[in-house]
């Protein structure tokens, strides 16, 4: 069974998600290079009948599908700060930090939390291994947006290899 906190992991999420399905569309970055979502859609095709006796399928609700979160490019590590640099001259709308599980993260996180307030930043959990480590990342947001995600092509656009990490227009910085 779920338990108590599972069920306020899955609560939270739907929460956020149907959140941000009403929020205004913020491009966090965009290279020049966006492509169509469309046809990748179409190899998902028509789910196949269920049967009554069949259980619910909850889809994204279902926060052990979204597991293990990985983003073998980034580890936990120092950052040094330096300004963004984009290719093709792309910019920052909403700053936004990409944290795992580790023990660095949750400090920093926790260190942080109220500054990513402040400022609107929206969180990336890019490696988690389990529901606990999902749960655990949750409670220490306290209500701050963290959406899980990989993030290597985010890393290896902007140059950056560890995590915890802020990017924002003012730059990158740990």
């Amino acid at each position: 069974m779920c338990g108590r906190n599972g069920r306020a992991v899955i609560l939270l999420a739907v929460a956020v998600s149907s959140h941000l399905a009403r929020a205004e569309l913020d491009v966090i970055y965009d290279s020049g290079a966006t492509k169509p979502l469309a046809p990748l859609l179409e190899v998902l095709g028509e789910p196949p009948d269920r049967s009554p006796s069949q259980a619910a399928d909850l889809g994204a609700a279902d926060v052990a599908r979204l597991l293990p979160i990985r983003s073998p490019g980034l580890t936990p590590g120092p950052v040094s700060t330096r300004p963004l640099v984009l290719p093709h001259q792309g910019t920052i709308s909403r700053p936004f930090f990409l944290i795992g599980s580790d023990p660095r993260s949750r400090q920093w996180l926790i260190d942080h939390r109220d500054r990513l307030r402040a400022i609107g930043a929206v969180g990336m959990l890019v490696q988690a291994e389990s529901v606990a480590d999902l749960e655990a990342m949750a409670a220490l947001a306290r209500g701050l947006p963290v959406l899980p995600a990989s993030a290597d092509d985010i890393a290896s656009a902007i140059g950056i290899r560890h995590i915890p990490v802020l990017i924002s227009r003012r730059g990158i910085e740990q």
